[in-house]
Parts: C-alpha cells; sequence; structure tokens
C-alpha cells in the first residue's frame, strides 16, 4: 500500500497520516512513513520523544549528501538526474513504535519547474519509495499543489484529501483529482475531520462523489489535547483511532 496524504494547511492530515501509520505497524507490518511538509511535525504525532526528533535532518538540508549523489557543486551545475538513493530510506531514517520516519523536507522554489539538485533527490526517493513493494508507505505531503505539479509523487497507488467541511477544502479536493489523474494516480479518496455533526456530514455527501468518500472524522477535544501535550493521537484518543481505523478497512477494499 502506497499512500500520498494531502489537502490544505491545518486540516488535520498530519494527524490521520501519523495515526493510519500506527495501525499499520500495530498489524506488524513494515511502515515507513515519509514526511515531504517543510513544517516537519509528522514525528511528533507519530509519539517520536522530541530528542530523537532533534538528530534528524531533512534530506532537503543535507547539502554533502546532494552534493556527493549527484554530482552537483557551486563550481559544477551539470549534475545526475538518477543519482543512488535505494540505501537512503533505511540508512537515514529513524524508527520509533514500529514506524520508520523518513524526514525529507521540501525544495522552496519560485515556480514550479524546479530541476535543481535537491528537487532531483526528492523526487528520485519519493519515486522509489513507491517501487517498495513489501512496505506499507505513507507519505504526509506539503500543504498545496506544488509537488502534484512538480510530479513528485506520481508513483503513489492512491492519494487520500483530507478537507474539512468547508467550500475551500471541497476546491482542494477537485484540483487533487484533476492534478492527480494528469499524473496517472486513478485513487483520490477524501476523508473529512473536524466534522461537528449531522450537518456537516450532509454537507460533505452533497459535495463529495460517494466512490470517493472514505468516511468522518468528528471533532475531537482530545487530539487537540495530544497535540498539546506532543502525544500521538493514537496514543491519546481511542475516538478518533477508532474512526480512521475505520476508514483504513475502507480503503483497503
Amino acid at each position: 500500500m502506497k499512500i500520498a496524504i494531502t489537502g490544505k494547511g491545518g486540516v488535520g492530515k498530519t494527524t490521520f497520516a501519523a495515526t493510519l501509520a500506527r495501525l499499520y505497524a500495530e498489524e506488524g507490518k513494515t511502515v515507513l512513513a515519509a514526511d515531504v511538509d517543510p513544517d516537519a511535525n509528522l514525528g511528533l504525532a507519530l509519539g517520536f520523544p522530541e530528542e530523537l526528533l532533534d538528530e534528524i535532518i531533512p534530506i532537503s538540508k543535507m547539502r554533502r549528501l546532494i552534493e556527493e549523489r549527484t554530482g552537483a557543486t557551486a563550481d559544477n551545475q551539470i549534475y545526475k538526474l538518477n543519482p543512488k538513493v535505494d540505501d537512503i530510506p533505511d540508512t537515514y531514517s529513524k524508527t520509533f513504535n514500529g514506524v520508520k520516519l523518513l524526514t525529507l523536507g521540501t525544495v522552496e522554489t519560485g515556480g514550479g519547474g524546479c530541476v535543481c539538485p535537491e528537487h532531483v533527490m526528492l523526487k528520485r526517493i519519493l519515486n522509489y519509495l513507491s517501487l517498495r513493494s513489501q512496505d506499507v508507505v505513507i507519505m504526509d505531503m506539503e500543504a498545496g499543489l506544488e509537488h502534484l505539479g512538480r510530479g513528485t509523487c506520481e508513483g503513489m497507488e492512491q492519494f487520500v484529501v483530507v478537507i474539512e467541511p468547508g467550500a475551500r477544502s471541497v476546491q482542494t479536493y477537485k484540483n487533487v483529482k484533476r492534478l492527480a489523474q494528469d499524473l496517472g494516480v486513478k485513487q483520490v479518496r477524501v476523508v473529512a475531520n473536524k466534522v461537528r455533526g449531522e450537518e456537516d456530514e450532509a454537507f460533505i455527501r452533497s459535495r463529495i462523489p460517494a466512490g470517493d468518500l472514505l468516511g468522518f472524522i468528528h471533532y475531537n477535544s482530545e487530539v487537540i489535547d495530544a497535540d498539546r501535550q506532543g502525544q500521538s493521537p493514537y496514543d491519546f484518543s481511542r475516538t478518533a483511532t477508532d474512526e480512521i481505523r475505520k476508514i483504513k478497512q475502507i480503503l483497503e477494499k
């Protein structure tokens, strides 16, 4: 299972990604969670201790590694477009609670057509992760749609768009679906988060096709408390975890 999780900033995609990863790890699966968000909060949501997270440097910031693999230096702007990356997930990931965390970071660019060495490295790593056939790979993508425009996750089997009950979130889902189809990704599904009741559920059902809707995660103060205390929602909220467990079962079908 190779899943890219995306959505607008603040909708709860990291909470969903982390809990989904923990649920797969609970089953004894080999799980690799890739943090491709510049805020890099996935580790905390997975329950990693802060002292372990402090040791992590995003791959996009590892200048020496990028120079070594691509051949790019300050004096040489001719570089490899297919650098060796197959050892990176196991060498540079950290493991806790049964989940391997690989922090990739992101490449900040002024346009959508970046071909810089850092971007080449990240794209190659993401493409390689989609080929790790025995692993569950869950990618917590950066907010927005730039990663889709750059084609950095075209090898993923499914996209899950986390939305809130609102018109802007629904528009994000529509844009992701359109761009993902351009990349050949046929499955774009939706998880509605922070749902307050029947009125919110009705709004979502009226805007999202039934075949795309995986389910609802209801507004839950326990998830907020977990974030405040730097804990994983998986360890803090049985209600939210059970709702995501049901979504996982539908996702697998």
